[in-house]
C-alpha cells in the first residue's frame, strides 16, 4: 500500500472499532466469570484472527472482491441451502458446528451479498445512471437480495434477514433509485404489516411481536427476558453496580447475557456513562461509513460503504432498542460487543472493506 493511501485512511473506523470491543471484552469478562471466562477466552481468540482477516481484506483492492463477488455469492447461497439440514439450535438451523467453532454462514453472506449487489447495480446501469428505475433492472435486484433473504428466513432469522433489506435499501438510494420506488415500497410495507402478522408469520414470531408490546403479560415466559433486561439497565443508575457485581448479570437472571443481551450487561454493571458512551460510539462509526461512501473514489466504493452502513445501522439500533423494551426481540448481535466468532470476523472484514475504500479517494481540492 502506497503513503498516500495510507494517509488517506479513515483509521477513525478502525479507532471505534476497537474501542467498542474492549467494552465488550470487559463486559464479557464479568458476564463469564461463572464458566470459567470460556467465551471470553474464545473472544479473545476471534478478535486476533478477526484484525488479520481485516488487514487481508484492506490490502486486496475492493474493485477485484467485486469482481469476484458473483462466485462468493453462489457459493454462500449453497451454504445457505446446507445449513437448513442441520441440527437446530435454539430453534434455529443457522449453524454448522465445526469442532469448537460454530461457524453461521448468514454473517458471512452479508458482505457477499453486499459486494454482488454493488457489482450488479453497476453493471445494469452501465453509462446510464436511470437504468437502475426500469421494473425489469430493478426486479432483477431485488431477486439477487429475495434469493438469501427468503433462506435466512427458512433457518428463522427474522433480524439477520431486515438487516440485509436495510443495507439494499441504501445502496439503492445511493444508486438513485427513483423516489416513486421508495414511495411505493413505504406503502406496500405499511400495508403489508398486518396482513404479515395475521396469516403469514408463525407463532411464534406472532409470540414475539405481542410480547414486544406487553411483555408483562407473560412475566415467567417469552416476556421473562425482556423483563430482566429492563430491570438490569434500570439498576445500573448513572455509573452502574460494577464489574461482577450485577444481580441480574450474575444471578444467571439475564439470558442469553454474552450475545443478545450484552448491552444490558453493560448498562447495569458499567451504568449510563459506559452505555450512553457506546451509542454516541455507534453514532460515530455510522457517520464515519456515511462520509467513506460520500467521499469514495467511485461508484462501487460508495456502494458498498452504503451497504455496510445499514448493516452497523440496524444491528445497532435493533440490539439496543430490544434490549430496552423498544423493539421486539430478533435475536441480532451487537456489532464488536457481542460473543461471536462469525458476527466479528464480518465485522472486521466491513472495517477492512471500508479502510480499504477510504485508502483510494481523492484529497478534496479547496479552490479559494
Amino acid at each position: 500500500m502506497r503513503k498516500r493511501e495510507l494517509k488517506n485512511i479513515e483509521w477513525s473506523l478502525l479507532i471505534v472499532a476497537m474501542i467498542l470491543c474492549v467494552i465488550g471484552l470487559v463486559a464479557l469478562f464479568s458476564a463469564t466469570q461463572e464458566t470459567e471466562y470460556d467465551d471470553f477466552n474464545k473472544q479473545c481468540i476471534w478478535l486476533s484472527v478477526s484484525l488479520v482477516i481485516m488487514v487481508v481484506v484492506m490490502l486486496v483492492d475492493y474493485e477485484f472482491l467485486t469482481k469476484i463477488s458473483p462466485i462468493c455469492y453462489g457459493l454462500f447461497i449453497l451454504l445457505l441451502i446446507a445449513v437448513l439440514f442441520t441440527s437446530p439450535v435454539n430453534g434455529a438451523t443457522s449453524w454448522f458446528a465445526i469442532g469448537f467453532f460454530s461457524f453461521q454462514p448468514g454473517e458471512f453472506a452479508k458482505v457477499f451479498v453486499i459486494l454482488f449487489l454493488a457489482f450488479a447495480i453497476n453493471k445494469i446501469q452501465g453509462r446510464n445512471k436511470k437504468e437502475i428505475n426500469k421494473p425489469t433492472k430493478l426486479f432483477i435486484l431485488l431477486a439477487i437480495l429475495g434469493l438469501p433473504v427468503l433462506l435466512i428466513v427458512k433457518q428463522p432469522d427474522y433480524g439477520t434477514a431486515a438487516a440485509f433489506m436495510v443495507a439494499t435499501a441504501l445502496m439503492l438510494i445511493t444508486a438513485g433509485i427513483d423516489k416513486r420506488y421508495i414511495l411505493v415500497i413505504s406503502i406496500l410495507v405499511v400495508i403489508s404489516v398486518p396482513i404479515l402478522y395475521h396469516f403469514i408469520l408463525p407463532e411464534h414470531a406472532k409470540k414475539r411481536i405481542d410480547i414486544f408490546l406487553n411483555p408483562e403479560s407473560d412475566p415467567r415466559g417469552s416476556g421473562y427476558n425482556i423483563i430482566q433486561s429492563k430491570l438490569a439497565i434500570g439498576a445500573g443508575g448513572l455509573t452502574g453496580m460494577g464489574l461482577l457485581k450485577g444481580n441480574q448479570t450474575q444471578l444467571g437472571f439475564l439470558y442469553p447475557k454474552t450475545t443478545d443481551f450484552i448491552f444490558a450487561v453493560i448498562g447495569e454493571e458499567m451504568g449510563f456513562i459506559i452505555a450512553g458512551t457506546v451509542i454516541i460510539l455507534y453514532v460515530l462509526l455510522v457517520t464515519k461509513c456515511l462520509y467513506v461512501a460520500k467521499t469514495a473514489k467511485d461508484q462501487t466504493g460508495a456502494l458498498i460503504a452504503s451497504g455496510i452502513t445499514g448493516i452497523f445501522l440496524f444491528h445497532m439500533v435493533e440490539n439496543i432498542g430490544m434490549v430496552m423494551g423498544l423493539l421486539p426481540i430478533t435475536g441480532v448481535p451487537l456489532p464488536f460487543i457481542s460473543y461471536g466468532g462469525s458476527s466479528l470476523i464480518t465485522n472486521f472484514i466491513c472495517i477492512g472493506l471500508l479502510l480499504n475504500i477510504s485508502s483510494k479517494r481523492q484529497k478534496t481540492i479547496f479552490v479559494k
